[in-house]
C-alpha cells in the first residue's frame, strides 16, 4: 500500500506529464466560465448586513453580460445564476465539462482589520504567507457544508505538506496565463474611481481552482469589513464598476493570448 506522500508524488508525476499549456496561436478564446462564489446555505462572509454571496452573483452576471454583448461568438457559462449552493468541486467540473478556455471566480474579502481595503487576485499555488493562507482557508471552508466532502476531495487537508505539493503543480501548466489575466485584472481594478487600491497578484491553495484544466483566477473584489468599501460593494454603481473593470482586463488578456 502506498503512503500518502507517494500517492501525492504519483499524482504530481501524472499532472506534469498530462497537463500541457494551452496554445492560443491561431486560435480564439471560445468558452468562459464565471463563478459567483458561495450561494444558498453558504452566505460567505457577512458584514454590516452585506452578504458575500449576493455581491458575487451580481458582479458575475454583469460580467457575463458584458462579455456576451461585446463578443457574441464567445460562450459564457455560469456556475450559478441564482441563490443556490454549488459544491466547490462541481464548480471546477462545470468549467472542465464545457471545455472552458478561462475560469473566473468572483469573491469578496474579509478581515479582522477594518482598515484593510483594496482588491487582490489569486492564482493557484502554495500559500506564500499567513495572510494568503487565511484567505484560502476562509474560502475553502465551504466544503464543510458539503455531504461526503472528505471522499469528494480525496481526504484533502490544505494544511498538509502533501496538499501543498499537489496545489503547487496542478495549475502549473497554466500558471503563466493565469498570472497574465490576474495582472490585467489588478491593473484595471486599481483604476477604480472610489476604491483605487490593488493589493496585487497572489498565490494560494483554493479548492475551487484545484482541478480546473484551464487558466483560472479568483478575484477578491474588496473588503466588506471596511465601511467605505462595504458601501461601494453594496451600491449598484460599485458592482457595475467591478464588472466593467474585470471585463476590460478580460479584453486585454484576450488580445494578448490571441496574438
Amino acid at each position: 500500500m502506498k503512503t500518502p506522500i507517494l500517492l501525492s508524488l504519483g499524482l504530481l508525476a501524472f499532472l506534469t506529464s498530462s497537463f500541457q499549456p494551452l496554445n492560443f496561436v491561431g486560435n480564439k478564446l471560445g468558452v468562459v466560465v464565471i463563478d459567483a462564489g458561495h450561494g444558498g446555505k453558504d452566505p460567505g462572509a457577512i458584514s454590516g448586513g452585506l452578504r458575500e454571496k449576493d455581491v458575487t452573483l451580481a458582479v458575475a452576471l454583469r460580467l457575463g453580460q458584458l462579455i456576451k454583448s461585446s463578443h457574441p461568438e464567445i460562450k459564457v457559462y455560469y456556475t450559478r445564476m441564482s441563490d443556490n449552493f454549488i459544491e466547490l468541486n462541481e464548480r471546477s467540473s462545470i468549467a472542465n465539462r464545457n471545455k472552458a478556455d478561462l475560469f473566473i471566480s468572483i469573491h469578496v474579502n474579509h478581515s479582522d482589520n477594518s482598515s484593510a481595503h483594496g482588491s487582490e487576485t489569486y492564482v493557484m499555488g502554495t500559500h506564500k504567507n499567513a495572510g494568503n493562507l487565511e484567505v484560502a482557508k476562509r474560502e475553502n471552508a465551504s466544503i464543510l457544508l458539503e455531504d461526503d466532502y472528505q471522499k469528494d476531495y480525496e481526504g484533502f487537508d490544505p494544511n498538509s505538506p502533501e496538499g501543498h505539493i499537489i496545489f503547487s503543480f496542478y495549475q502549473n501548466a497554466f500558471l503563466e496565463q493565469s498570472i497574465l489575466l490576474a495582472s490585467e485584472i489588478e491593473d484595471e481594478l486599481a483604476k477604480r474611481k472610489k476604491i483605487n487600491r490593488s493589493r496585487g497578484v497572489k498565490q494560494a491553495g483554493f479548492l475551487v481552482l484545484w482541478k480546473t484544466t484551464m487558466p483560472s483566477v479568483l478575484v477578491e473584489t474588496g473588503f466588506m469589513t471596511n465601511s467605505e468599501e462595504r458601501g461601494y460593494l453594496k451600491s449598484e454603481a460599485g458592482k457595475d464598476e467591478l464588472a466593467e473593470s474585470i471585463f476590460k482586463a478580460f479584453e486585454s488578456y484576450k488580445k494578448e493570448v490571441e496574438k
